[in-house]
């Protein structure tokens, strides 16, 4: 059967999302897609949960899984013209969401559109700062720059079949394809109507390690680029500074005074450290990209303290960094 659209949703672990990512999804005014969901080794109930839907399922097994991997998995498996990119911890806003992040293909030279997100209650008061700058209330029908982002996005297929995502990359496997794509001369859409609320409610040592990681795709994909230990400073005090402003402004200082300097802190220590690894990921560092909870299970059972939590991370670098000098 020939659909329109297939929606691709990468999940590992996501029982308290996946249900209202699925239920918003069927309730959307575009209806011609099909479902494919790729799991990459869930230990809780999200499989019970997505067969309760229309979907297909593909697993990935974790010592298999990058981010690129898993997309092109299930891109492979695709019959849509287009694909809906989702991460399955967020949800649409509304019920055109899919229909919007569409409108932008009219123009053949578009090979990506990615929507709007915000946070939700959980969300740190420092991200909400973030997906305000990186995801504004105004649309970009036209982009020539490779920022976009793949828990909310839609690609050409046709595009894919020639182009597919890089499978080594530990992050930020959407930026490198979006450079590929601009320099083939295609172009970027951003379309503020699509938007999704982005559940995330991470630990410190998550927020080190994402940043972390993408630093390290960042410097791969993106030779040229640097981070130094001054620009962590400059950056981590010019970010604290202007969230407290906000967060005074918004009379919410108090409550936010402490986690504003944390994220801020896990942010660029996470992206400095990432810049200054050599050499290519060991086994060990993957696992703690992409299953830190496992990884911490491995270790002593006990609740580390953030301090003791970064120490540990920073540990588990530098012993990668010797290995390689």
């Amino acid at each position: 059967m020939s659909v329109k659209v297939s929606i691709i949703i990468r999940c590992y672990n996501e029982e308290q999302h996946i249900g209202r990512l699925l239920d918003s999804i069927m309730d959307q005014t575009l209806q011609d897609f099909e479902i494919i969901v790729v799991d990459s080794g869930s230990t809780d109930s999200t499989r019970d949960i997505a067969s309760n839907y229309p979907v297909r399922m593909l697993s990935i097994q974790p010592s298999e899984f990058s981010f690129g991997r898993s997309l092109n998995m299930g891109c492979t498996a695709a019959r849509g013209n287009f694909i809906v990119i989702a991460s399955a911890h967020i949800y649409p806003v509304y019920r055109d969401w899919v229909e919007q992040l569409l409108v932008p293909f009219s123009n053949p030279r578009v090979a990506l559109v990615y929507g709007k997100q915000r946070g939700d209650e959980n969300t740190k008061y420092s991200e909400h700062r973030v997906f305000s700058r990186w995801f504004p209330d105004i649309s970009r029908p036209i982009q020539d720059y490779p920022f976009c982002n793949n828990a909310n996005a839609a690609i050409r297929r046709s595009i894919w079949l020639n182009m597919p995502y890089n499978e080594s990359l530990p992050g930020l496997e959407d930026v490198d394809w979006a450079n590929r794509a601009i320099q083939a001369g295609y172009i970027l859409s951003y379309v503020a109507e699509a938007e999704i609320i982005h559940v995330h409610d991470e630990t410190p040592q998550r927020i080190y390690n994402r940043y972390r990681r993408e630093a390290i795709a960042m410097k791969r994909i993106f030779p040229y680029e640097h981070f130094s230990l001054w620009d962590f400073l400059r950056l981590f005090v010019a970010n604290v500074v202007n969230d407290w402003y906000h967060a005074l402004h918004d009379r919410v200082l108090h409550l936010y005074l402490v986690q504003i300097v944390m994220f801020r802190l896990m942010q660029f220590w996470g992206t400095y450290r990432g810049f200054s690894l050599r050499g290519q990921m060991t086994a060990t560092l993957k696992q703690t990209f992409y299953y830190p909870n496992t990884w911490k299970r491995s270790r002593p059972q006990r609740r580390a303290a953030p301090e003791l939590q970064i120490r540990e991370a920073n540990a588990e670098i530098d012993r990668a960094r010797e290995s390689y000098d």
